[in-house]
């Protein structure tokens, strides 16, 4: 391996939206992510209830579906 041109591989701290840290390595020091495998519904078995029908509405009211 040629020296000085890889990036550094250290310790990054991990933060999610639902307020889940962790530890991991990475070649950035922290992350801030959306979604991880404490609060996804695959692993949690629990389904978030996401707001479509406020697009729906959105988008019945551009076009002036009925």
């Amino acid at each position: 391996m040629k020296k000085d041109i890889h990036p550094i591989y250290q310790t990054c701290a991990v933060t999610c939206a639902c307020g889940n840290t962790f530890e991991t390595k990475s070649s950035t020091a922290s992350m801030k992510i959306d979604i991880c495998s404490a609060c996804h519904p695959f692993f949690t078995g629990e389904q978030k209830i996401v707001d479509a029908a406020g697009r729906v509405e959105k988008f019945k009211a551009k076009y002036k579906i009925k």
